[in-house]
């Protein structure tokens, strides 16, 4: 378990990131890559992404192990709420100090040596002792994604020794996998994290930092002053006056991550909630295109806008709340909308195909 120490200065400061973090995303896809649950959410991704990588799989398996701890470094975070945006948190890497390189990757390597030893008599694996984890899929690492070869060492210590090539040539892997598997899905990516942040809004709105933090997802409890999470391994971490960022993750899964250095800017990464049915499915054509036409649904569509309850959208659409929740619904079949229950009501958010079609077909940037 994860326990998050969060003193009256701390609840002060707790934040929500404004967006996606590329890098963190960019990691944790590379986890849900090698991990063959949650099908309906990743496996068109999955199937999507795979033939568009170019061996980029052989370096990213040495340095982020489907299971266990993965170096800080490759996910940097700044002060702020503002994440790091690929190009920026490319260069933060770029600027890693060599100190922190050679530590990092030493961390590594020790706890791969623990995860490789046989099991005790007890049963107890040693990937799986006490320390800080950063937890990814269930596998063993290996070159490729599944097959179970190790990469070699070489890489690592080259890296380690903080020479400028071998960190440039991680660079370079990094935005070839990120432009594969993460960069085409992004407007996705993006939809889910703003309408997680919507529901934590109003959660902030309606009762503060406390209530903020009661609402994140149900692997992760509230009992002030100490914030709980289910996590591989024991944990305790103290905030200290820092506060703490709260940043929603597309590709984190079942559990949250934090940094294994507990002196970096505390930063929380938790899962959003994916809807059931597939994300990046686009919607074909059927009855809905026909109900979809007409100025009051259009009406609708605008009102949404940055998100809005079913209430609040009878008020702002001027329609009953009985005509709000049945053209909510048909947006949603449609695939313009996104719906995420908050207590008692529930959140509509516009998708980026809604988005799209209510800015005349532009898509979403890439931040």
């Amino acid at each position: 378990m994860l326990r998050i120490h969060v003193s009256g200065m701390d609840l002060s400061k707790v934040r929500m990131a404004t967006r996606p973090d590329a890098l963190w995303e960019t990691v944790l896809s590379f986890h849900r890559l090698r991990d063959r649950r949650a099908s309906a959410v990743f496996g068109k991704w999955r199937t999507e992404t795979r033939p568009r990588l170019n061996g980029e799989t052989r370096l990213l398996a040495a340095l982020v192990p489907p299971r266990g701890y993965f170096p800080d470094f490759l996910t940097p975070s700044r002060e702020g709420s503002e994440p790091h945006g690929f190009d920026a948190g490319m260069e933060a890497l770029r600027d890693t100090p060599a100190e922190r390189l050679h530590a990092e990757l030493g961390l590594l390597r020790a706890d791969r040596r623990e995860s490789a030893r046989p099991l005790s008599l007890g049963g107890r694996h040693g990937g799986h002792s006490g320390r800080g984890v950063r937890s990814g899929g269930v596998r063993p690492a290996g070159g490729r994604p599944g097959d179970g070869r190790p990469v070699p060492p070489v890489r690592l210590d080259a890296l380690s020794e903080g020479r400028t090539e071998p960190l440039g040539r991680l660079i370079t892997t990094l935005r070839g996998y990120h432009r594969a598997a993460v960069e085409p899905y992004w407007p996705h990516i993006q939809a889910s994290v703003e309408a997680d942040r919507a529901v934590r809004g109003r959660a902030l709105l309606d009762g503060g930092a406390d209530e903020l933090l009661a609402s994140l997802p149900s692997m992760i409890r509230w009992r002030a002053p100490v914030l709980e999470a289910d996590y591989p391994v024991d944990r305790e971490l103290h905030l200290d006056g820092r506060g703490l960022l709260l940043q929603p993750s597309f590709f984190c899964r079942s559990t949250p991550v934090v940094y294994r250095n507990s002196k970096l800017t505390p930063v929380l990464v938790y899962p959003v909630t994916h809807s059931a049915a597939p994300v990046f499915a686009e919607p074909g054509p059927g009855p809905w295109l026909g109900r979809l036409l007409g100025n009051t649904r259009s009406t609708v569509l605008q009102a949404i806008g940055t998100g809005c309850t079913t209430s609040e959208l009878a008020r702002r659409a001027g329609v009953s709340l009985a005509s709000a929740s049945q053209h909510a619904c048909v947006l949603r079949e449609a695939g313009l909308v996104r719906t995420l229950r908050h207590g008692s009501s529930v959140l509509h958010t516009l998708t980026p195909l809604g988005g799209s079609l209510l800015r005349g077909g532009a898509p979403l940037a890439l931040s």
